[in-house]
């Protein structure tokens, strides 16, 4: 489908694309580094292994389908959302997923269910995963400091790894002069890893390490160079063997260059002088942070996954959990590469047109997901709303 950049300044367009991915997280000064690391004192031992989650059998109720659906599309046309694909399974009770919209506004292309989405910083909560699966294998330290892995950044020898997966590095973001100036000059570059995290290098830090909370791609881009550096394998390799294909995630895929992303698709939009925008997709921009792409029912399967805390140890999944309130993005705690919301556990995308929301509730074993195809509205994440509205919808079905 095609993309067309909306009718703003390149510079602010950018901006508006990253918004979302450099927001700061207005916390307490509580440090991180004192609560907990992974030094293991016994011998290395396997992570837990993956399987795929089967979703629940059968349909929800009818008169629950019909207020779950109500709650999405009330959120859709609350802030003029194109188009969304969502689902909640719950165990023992049934599935129940929905298409609503356009996934093409011009072309008036009706979304469907097994469309690829762009998931942008859930992104983050797998290359996170990743880390601490490593971690719960021995083959790195959360107390290992990032100058082991990556040459350059400033306070490097301080900035532990659990650190930058809890967002209290202090680290800069690569979103500065130099790299609005690079991108201006070619935006469809495809940008490596390696050039992402060349933006940080020998930038000023924003805080002293474990003393507050920014929350940024950078902080997550260098962990996926840590993922390169440990495995000895490109991020996308090494998140494909050990996280994907165990689970089966065969929709989920990560792209840099758009022309790989093949197949049903939507386009993202922002809102402009009061009109909707299709904007121009980049992902190589995002990196470990933002560049996955899913569908519906592997994101029902990350969901149940990443809430569970299938993919570590109990005491790590303890450990990932340790969050603190912030402002923003929209999670009452946000953790070690996961938030919680009124008791749910997952964790919110944005940017670049698209919001996404993917969210576990341990009390029930109930799953939530949301795409939709429209971001960056001031003070919203349509796909959060949407989310929270289903959620309390099941709130209510379960105590009327």
């Amino acid at each position: 489908m095609p993309h067309r950049p909306p009718q703003i300044p390149r510079r602010s367009r950018l901006l508006l694309v990253l918004a979302a991915a450099s927001t700061v997280l207005l916390a307490g000064c509580t440090s991180a580094g004192g609560e907990g690391g992974s030094s293991p004192s016994a011998p290395p031992s396997a992570a837990p292994a993956l399987t795929r989650p089967a979703a629940p059998e059968g349909e929800l109720p009818t008169e629950l389908q019909t207020r779950l659906q109500s709650a999405v599309e009330g959120v859709m046309a609350e802030y003029d959302v194109p188009g969304a694909a969502a689902g909640v399974w719950i165990p023992g009770k049934g599935s129940w997923t929905t298409a609503i919209g356009v996934a093409d506004v011009a072309g008036n292309v009706p979304v469907t269910t097994d469309m690829s989405w762009p998931i942008r910083s859930v992104t983050k909560s797998y290359t996170v995963s990743l880390i601490l699966r490593l971690a719960d294998e021995g083959r790195l330290s959360l107390d290992d400091t990032i100058d082991q892995y990556v040459d350059g950044i400033t306070d490097g020898d301080r900035i532990t790894l659990l650190e930058l997966a809890n967002m209290s590095s202090g680290n800069a973001d690569y979103v500065g002069e130099a790299f609005l100036d690079d991108f201006q000059k070619d935006p469809g570059k495809v940008y490596t890893l390696d050039e992402l995290n060349a933006f940080v290098v020998g930038q000023p830090a924003q805080f002293e390490p474990g003393t507050d909370y920014l929350y940024t791609n950078a902080n997550t881009n260098l962990l996926g160079a840590v993922i390169e550096k440990v495995t000895g394998q490109p991020y996308a390799d090494a998140l494909r063997e050990r996280i994907l294909d165990p689970l089966g995630q065969t929709g989920t895929r990560y792209i840099t260059d758009v022309d790989d992303w093949t197949g049903p698709h939507p386009t993202g939009y922002v809102q402009a002088d009061g009109t909707l925008q299709p904007q121009q997709e980049n992902p190589s921009i995002l990196g470990p942070a933002g560049s996955l792409f899913s569908t519906l029912d592997d994101g029902r399967v990350w969901a149940d996954t990443l809430g569970s805390g299938a993919l570590v140890k109990p005491e790590t999944q303890e450990l990932r959990e340790v969050g603190h309130e912030i402002p923003r993005p929209p999670y009452d705690l946000y953790a070690v590469g996961i938030g919680e919301t009124n008791g749910w556990w997952g964790h919110n995308g944005e940017g670049v047109g698209f919001t996404a929301a993917t969210f576990y509730d341990p009390e029930t074993g109930a799953s939530i997901v949301v795409y939709m195809n429209e971001s960056n509205i001031p003070g919203v994440h349509p796909a959060d709303a949407a989310f929270r509205a289903l959620a309390a919808v099941l709130t209510d079905a379960a105590t009327s």
